[in-house]
């Protein structure tokens, strides 16, 4: 197998590959995406049962969702801190026992007698989540050919997607079982991707690979966020956490059975029918954010994805509900990969990037945790209307961030200068790694976070 440094020189240095030209991922990025596939089948199966065996011990609405809230709140206090452990033990050392401290912490839920233990538990079990996130795309992001950033970050996302869809059907029989079952078997899903990992990573030169080569100091996330583009992908998933991983889920329901006047299952059918478009997406979108750039798929994906949220709160009709359903899964799925292709470019293959990545992280997570909170209040003081609208207008407003952010597709050649940016700065490709850097003129001599005499920062 190639040495990684070889692989990010070849595909900096060589032209872009015909359309007939075969590409390839190493072998270890299928061992990630095969890890994220079972870890969301792992999720998927606990979603039915949580909220219900959060309630069995006769607590109120607000306790039962902050079973749920607390998880998201540890992954985002834990992330600066997952950034570091990743900077200092490595990807695959925090990417196990992310995974371990997850599947122990979810099986104890499993025996929790009173309602603080099962908070407890699944709090625990949100610090290993993020460990595990950020580790893995840490690792996914090294392993990457950079021209194959966009490919990756989609395969990465659609394995979690047909995880958390095949998932609930798994679940919803368990649960009929023993509403403690789903989350034994969760705990053992999640220890199967772990000992996974381990076994098919453990001796990878690729996996374990250092950055001796180019020694480079961790890329700081204060200097990532001089990047216009690095900010445009935090606008961008600050917006995504916020309408899909948070109203999408709370709103939906609600807005089903009070104005649709439907029963409770047009919802899950509703949220099917996003995944559908979501899916679907993620099919092109990665390959053409490798092809034609990153940004014109970002701008894509949230137009769209705005614009058909704003319309869920305006429809009259099923029919209507889940037209607009599909077009915003759509645009969710045009958005994940170039996003996530932008901050792996920033960071590049040699780069140490864990508190960049914490920080990408983190926007979504507080999109998620703020979102549901402000659309909950429009919703009882205004309207449904005026809540997806809301939501739908903060995607949208990432569309500022994105328009005057230089594009970060590596070229094809070393260190080939691209358009200058607004700023006046060139926008270069550091040779081999396929990080970039706005470079001021003249050059100082000094890398983002890294020592003299590399390139400009």
């Amino acid at each position: 197998m190639p040495s990684a440094a070889g692989t990010d020189q070849q595909t900096t240095n060589q032209p872009n590959r015909s359309p007939g030209t075969r590409d390839r991922f190493p072998l270890e990025i299928w061992i990630l995406v095969a890890c994220g596939f079972i870890i969301a089948v792992g999720f998927g199966i606990l979603a039915p049962a949580l909220p219900t065996f959060a309630a069995s011990f006769d607590v109120g609405v607000t306790a039962v969702s902050l079973t749920i809230s607390a998880f998201a709140f540890m992954r985002l206090v834990f992330a600066p801190a997952s950034g570091k452990l990743v900077t200092r033990l490595g990807e695959r050392r925090v990417y196990f026992w992310g995974l371990v401290i997850v599947a122990v912490a979810t099986a104890v839920c499993g025996f929790a007698a009173e309602y603080w233990q099962l908070l407890l538990f699944r709090s625990l079990a949100g610090i290993g989540s993020t460990m595990f996130t950020v580790s893995g795309v840490a690792m996914l992001i090294r392993l990457s050919p950079p021209a194959m950033r966009g490919r990756a970050s989609g395969l990465w996302a659609t394995s979690f997607l047909l995880g958390n869809i095949t998932g609930p059907l798994i679940g919803g029989g368990l649960v009929e079982i023993s509403i403690r079952l789903p989350f034994l078997v969760y705990g053992v899903t999640v220890l199967l991707a772990a000992f996974v990992s381990l076994i098919f990573l453990r001796n990878s030169t690729q996996a374990d690979r250092e950055t001796e080569e180019t020694p480079t100091a961790p890329m700081r996330i204060r200097d990532a966020l001089r990047h216009k583009t690095y900010r445009a992908a935090l606008a961008s998933n600050f917006g995504n956490g916020w309408a899909v991983f948070g109203v999408r889920i709370s709103l939906i329901p609600l807005f089903v059975v009070e104005v649709l006047r439907t029963g409770e299952s047009m919802a899950g059918f509703s949220l099917a029918v996003f995944a559908a478009g979501n899916a679907a997406a993620l099919l092109f979108s990665g390959r053409l954010a490798d092809r034609i750039g990153r940004k014109p798929l970002a701008l894509a994906g949230l137009l769209v994805s705005g614009g058909g949220t704003i319309w869920l709160g305006f429809t009259g009709s099923v029919e209507m509900f889940l037209a607009a359903s599909l077009i915003a899964g759509v645009g969710s799925g045009m958005l994940s990969p170039p996003q996530s292709a932008v901050v792996a470019d920033i960071i590049g293959n040699r780069g140490k990037g864990g508190p960049v990545l914490a920080g990408f992280q983190m926007a979504a997570d507080v999109g998620a945790i703020i979102g549901p909170l402000v659309a909950g209040v429009l919703a009882d003081t205004v309207s449904y209307g005026a809540a997806f609208g809301v939501t739908g207008l903060i995607t949208l407003l990432a569309v500022i961030f994105w328009v005057p952010a230089p594009e970060t597709l590596p070229k094809p050649t070393a260190a080939a200068t691209v358009e200058p940016a607004a700023s006046g700065k060139a926008t270069e490709l550091a040779p081999e790694s396929g990080a970039l850097f706005d470079a001021p003129e003249p050059p100082t001599g000094e890398r983002l976070g890294g020592k003299p005499g590399q390139p400009d920062a």
